[in-house]
């Protein structure tokens, strides 16, 4: 077999192909056994038609066809090997015309990856905001630990912004009730502002058995965004009680003897997490300052395909969330015109990080071990609510763990970036980051002596596969949530 490549363009190229017939003698073999199981000739077992037989009944031509559309697949698949292709769509073929006993030709236009030409990228430098912990966010730790050690004891008074009360709602269009947006004893805090617009005014001074009426608008449903009246009823009325932060509180909350000793606890974690927050800047800082100085040509039939799949991504998530795509965008307070134009930028960013990613995990050789894909599979398992193993025959039966595999080398080169870039904050200091860990504490600097130790896996590692995820599907997600 004999092929050519042809650049049409950046991102398109011809492939030709010329296939000795005697090449295609196992396809034509497999050809007339497929035929002979499928007629029916006097004389002869299904299966042993002989071959002369088969050509005076169907024609030499059909055997033929069957036989080129049968080795097509891997003639195909063989040319892109050996041509060094990684194709980006489904080709178009032609296929000369078929003869017995000559040269089968054949073309196949592509969009295919792009060559990239990779900047230095070891050292670069990004800028990320300086790390700060205040008492107020602590304080702010504190306080959720008391609301969840908190109390509820009924009161005989009128509500008041922070009691819980049990309610019944009920709205009406025009007088007429709406099935759908009635409810009874629903509990609540006035002052959360988790559910109808002005139903924290209606419920201030109100005692149980009172109710009031008050306008608002519903959320969903048929009267979606229009004005309706909605009649609160008061059931119950509890006030929280929340116990003192002394050092009793501290020691029936956590492991800790004194609330100083909690405060301190609790400060290191909030301290944790912001390493953590300012982990995934620096790395998104560093991937958006070497793609501003990468040029990546983008085949328009792949960025379309990509476009569809995720519309077609998000409209299964909104539908999950009971919406239409109608009502996310009026959510959105988006055009179907605006939405396309975002669709379109956050696919071509991903596209050119995915490219960029590739070529640099390939040029450091960097390869998945099994603990490399078992943690990613751990992973998806957990975000997807399902055992390890339901999730790795998914992944199997689907052909998802050669993407599983992609996302584990992107996110490796991304670290590699990220741990190799110069990152300064506000302040101008150095901000420390090959040696942070997925917790946020920092690893220990390996002692003489101990070089053969596995090194620590960076946080930047963990977590740098999510840069290449669609955002409109966790957009959809905090829909449902709503």
């Amino acid at each position: 077999m004999k092929s050519a490549v042809e650049s049409l363009n950046p991102t398109r190229v011809k492939l030709s192909v010329e296939v000795p017939f005697d090449e295609l003698k196992p396809s034509l073999d497999a050809a007339y056994k497929k035929i002979s199981q499928q007629i029916s000739v006097p004389g002869f077992r299904k299966g042993r038609v002989p071959t002369a037989i088969i050509d005076q009944r169907v024609g030499r031509n059909t055997v033929l066809v069957e036989a080129v559309n049968d080795a097509l697949p891997e003639l195909y698949s063989k040319a892109l090997d050996e041509n060094d292709i990684t194709p980006l769509s489904r080709p178009e073929l032609q296929v000369d015309d078929i003869a017995d006993g000559t040269t089968l030709a054949f073309t196949a236009e592509l969009d295919v990856l792009p060559k990239i030409e990779l900047p230095e990228y070891h050292g670069l430098e990004a800028s990320v905001e300086e790390l700060s912990v205040k008492d107020s966010d602590v304080d702010e730790q504190l306080e959720n630990l008391r609301q969840r050690f908190g109390t509820l004891h009924p009161v005989e008074r009128p509500a008041q912004t922070g009691d819980f009360v049990t309610i019944d709602l009920a709205a009406t269009k025009d007088g007429e009730p709406i099935t759908d947006a009635q409810a009874a004893g629903m509990s609540y805090q006035i002052g959360s502002g988790t559910m109808l617009e002005g139903l924290d005014g209606a419920l201030d001074g109100l005692s149980a058995g009172e109710e009031a009426t008050f306008e608002s608008t519903l959320v969903g449903g048929e009267y979606r965004d229009q004005p309706v009246d909605v009649t609160v009823k008061v059931t119950a009325v509890k006030e929280q009680e929340l116990p003192e932060l002394d050092d009793e509180f501290a020691q029936t909350a956590s492991e800790f003897d004194t609330v100083e000793e909690l405060r301190a606890d609790l400060r290191d974690q909030v301290t944790r997490s912001a390493r953590l927050t300012q982990a995934a800047a620096a790395r998104d800082a560093v991937l958006e300052k070497l793609l501003s100085v990468v040029d990546v040509p983008l085949p328009d039939g792949a960025v379309e395909d990509e476009k569809s799949s995720r519309s077609q991504q998000l409209s299964e998530q909104l539908s999950y969330a009971g919406m239409s795509m109608t009502e996310f965008l009026e959510s959105e307070g988006q055009t179907p015109d605006e939405f396309d134009e975002q669709l379109d930028t956050r696919v071509r960013e991903a596209m050119v990080a995915q490219f960029v990613l590739d070529q640099i995990a390939q040029v450091e050789q960097m390869g998945v071990d099994e603990s490399d894909l078992t943690q990613q599979l751990m992973r998806r398992a957990q975000q997807a609510g399902v055992s390890p193993e339901q999730y790795v025959k998914l992944a199997m039966d689907n052909n998802h763990l050669p993407e599983i595999i992609g996302e584990v080398r992107r996110g490796k080169a991304l670290a590699h970036l990220v741990e190799s870039a110069v990152v300064k904050d506000g302040a101008g200091n150095v901000v420390e980051l090959a040696m942070l860990l997925p917790d946020g504490t920092y690893a220990e600097p390996p002692e003489a002596g101990d070089e053969e130790e596995a090194p620590p896996v960076p946080a930047t590692d963990a977590a740098a596969d999510v840069v290449i995820a669609s955002d409109y599907v966790v957009m959809a997600d905090e829909a449902k949530q709503d």
